[in-house]
């Protein structure tokens, strides 16, 4: 069988593998070290964290990745002016690429924090190298072969649960069917697995995991990283939706030494948008996790180090001489000190008030609207509950995967809640069906699979059932921000996160109660709930702890 082709290798070849001049290997040879490789010497070990960027003066090295059990399959062989990495080497993460020299090899390497370098004094290369490395990550992503593999009978709600966690953090994986796929089975039988076990994750490092964390599984994988003790930051940023990342990207181009963590994935709720057509910028749309995706990249250039998946648990005040002012209780007895805090934390998916919803979460009810929950409903018909913009989104979305979408929204109309685009798009889809004033009554199913959904007209009173067997909810949000039940951060009524002079007098728009904690973007009292606000949020907020830390330095130095 030919080996897959990823349809962006096909198309952007040349800019995914540049070839870069003697002009160009000399700019580049100031950021790293000369080394030699012999024939047949493994440069770089899928799973294994890489030495940084290789670039190639002599020789050539074949790009492997995982193909079927045991075998490899070439991606590229890299020559003269070829440099070896992706996304992987920006952040020193562990690689997800096989590198073999196949005769001698002369090069430089270029660890990562010159990488970075690299990209800000060198504008127009670190453009084109930018820019291959991301196209070889889109590249893995579409070809499936690289990156940890989940087995596990599909549709079931755990196997669900870790291929959305690597899709939203823009891992390449891959899901076998342990009931027919034969490399499913031939590792079930070598590593002796129960079926009631089931789904395991084999990491690219060789190391199987039964069914696990989010967390335990990152940390398997190299994306998640011990937190530096010993490190006070600038600023911690908890989130990282679009005014977290906003936040980070601005304060560390700016030369604030930034950490952002957050206790899922990158992207917050505007990850989960199928397609965006009002942000600024993009008038044929984009998808949130695209939006989201490069954001994350931006902020990795420019140094920020991302603790993700880890939750943010308690904020303290810090007790020593080292500078901090705020510490940060997180996962596995760990902390963050920084000297300033921005709550970016955002909010909460909403969850209907049904009595059985918890049993069905995962396999049958869903959050996100995303190419896997797509193929697990294709050619049937779904609900979707909710009137806003992300559920107009996702409706649109569905609908072009799916025989029917049957949308219930509780007001009488989608106007008042709806961008006009897109309820002229819904009611232009013939397989769109938009039931107003209606709620759903009940759910009925068995083992965790939902059969049959019941609504009702709230007007009418009347009641009817239909054999749905996934029901999506976009219904809203609540704030994020039980995490600071006793942090001394003011809460409004609903949760939100009071800011401003009239929490604290001589505080700035974005200011909490305590002095040097900003809050932005949704989780903020009174912020405007649209993923360009929350940019602009983060934006503003990062001179506003320029002034909070330049005061508070003044302060320390007169102690």
């Amino acid at each position: 069988m030919a080996p897959f082709v990823s349809p962006t290798i096909a198309a952007r070849r040349d800019q995914m593998f540049p070839i870069l001049t003697d002009a160009d290997i000399n700019r580049m040879r100031r950021f790293g070290e000369a080394r030699a490789y012999a024939a047949g010497e493994h440069i770089v070990t899928a799973g294994a964290v890489s030495p940084g960027l290789i670039l190639i003066l002599s020789g050539k090295v074949d790009i492997t990745q995982a193909g079927g059990l045991g075998q490899r399959e070439t991606i590229v062989t890299h020559g003269a002016g070829n440099f070896i990495g992706e996304l992987a080497q920006l952040s020193n993460r562990p690689s997800l690429v096989n590198a073999e020299a196949i005769e001698p090899v002369e090069a430089v390497v270029i660890p990562s924090p010159r990488l970075r370098d690299l990209m800000v004094q060198e504008a127009n290369l670190g453009e084109r190298v930018m820019r291959a490395l991301i196209l070889r990550r889109v590249g893995l992503l579409e070809s499936g072969a690289s990156g940890p593999v989940v087995i596990g009978p599909p549709g079931n709600g755990d196997v669900l649960r870790l291929q959305g966690f690597l899709r939203r953090s823009g891992l390449p994986h891959r899901a076998l069917d342990s009931d027919t796929d034969p490399c499913a089975k031939t590792l079930i039988e070598r590593f002796h697995v129960d079926p009631h076990h089931l789904p395991i994750v084999l990491c690219p490092n060789g190391k199987l995991m039964h069914n696990p964390g989010e967390n335990e599984l990152a940390r398997c994988i190299g994306l998640l990283r011990p937190v530096d003790a010993d490190k006070v930051y600038d600023v911690a940023i908890v989130g990282a939706g679009p005014a977290g990342l906003a936040a980070a990207v601005y304060a560390a181009s700016e030369g604030l030494s930034t950490i952002v963590l957050d206790c899922r994935a990158f992207g917050g709720q505007a990850g989960a948008s199928a397609r965006i057509e009002n942000y600024l910028g993009f008038p044929t749309g984009i998808t949130g996790m695209a939006l989201m995706a490069r954001a994350y990249n931006q902020a990795q250039k420019f140094g920020v180090e991302m603790v993700i998946p880890d939750e943010a648990k308690l904020l303290g005040a810090a007790e020593d001489t080292s500078g901090a002012r705020y510490q940060l209780a997180i996962g596995d007895g760990e902390s963050v000190r920084s000297r300033a805090v921005v709550i970016a934390s955002g909010a909460r998916y909403r969850r209907l008030d049904v009595a059985n919803l918890a049993q069905f979460e995962g396999t049958s009810v869903h959050y996100w609207a995303s190419p896997i929950e797509a193929r697990l409903c294709q050619e049937q018909e779904v609900a979707l509950v909710g009137a806003g913009n992300s559920a107009g989104q996702a409706a649109v979305y569905l609908a072009s995967q799916v025989r029917k979408v049957t949308l219930l929204a509780r007001r009488d109309s989608l106007d008042d809640t709806m961008s006009r685009y897109l309820v002229d798009r819904i009611k232009a889809q013939p397989n769109i069906e938009v039931l107003t004033e209606t709620e759903v009554a009940a759910l009925e199913g068995h083992e965790g699979n939902l059969e049959r959904l019941r609504w009702r007209n709230r007007v009418t009173g009347e009641e009817t059932e239909r054999a749905i067997q996934h029901l999506f909810l976009f219904i809203g949000a609540d704030p994020n921000t039980d995490w600071l039940a006793n942090c001394n951060v003011a809460l409004d009524a609903k949760g939100f996160v009071r800011t401003g002079p009239d929490t604290t007098p001589g505080h700035g728009l974005m200011e909490t109660s305590r002095s040097g904690v900003f809050a932005i973007g949704d989780v903020r009292c009174g912020s405007t709930k649209r993923v360009a606000a929350a940019v602009g949020e983060g934006a503003q907020v990062v001179a506003a702890l320029h002034a909070y830390l330049a005061r508070s330095g003044a302060a320390a130095a007169n102690e």
